[in-house]
């Protein structure tokens, strides 16, 4: 068996327990018994961390409606990225 997702226009998601691969396109909603289209969503989401799954909402979200930044974050309270060491080959070749 397996879960599938559908959203009713009127009353929002809802799921279905059935055999895989037979799910239809529409389903009757429990609610109101309109048809309501079959959505499709990540895949066992629900075992995963919160924070991978709070990044993967964040992640899907920002396809539609991207965060807005107005200022560059400050570098107060962040250390500096480490700086390696050029090595000896690396120092020979000719700078622009």
């Amino acid at each position: 068996m397996a879960i599938y997702e559908y959203r009713c226009a009127r009353d929002g998601a809802f799921e279905l327990a059935l055999p895989i691969g037979t799910a239809p396109a529409a389903a009757a909603c429990p609610a109101c018994a309109e048809d309501a289209a079959r959505v499709f969503s990540n895949p066992m989401v629900r075992l995963q961390p919160r924070a991978l799954v709070a990044a993967l909402d964040h992640e899907e979200k920002t396809r539609y409606a991207p965060d807005v930044v107005t200022t560059l974050p400050s570098a107060r309270g962040r250390a500096r990225a480490p700086v390696a060491r050029m090595t000896p080959a690396l120092a020979r070749l000719p700078r622009p």
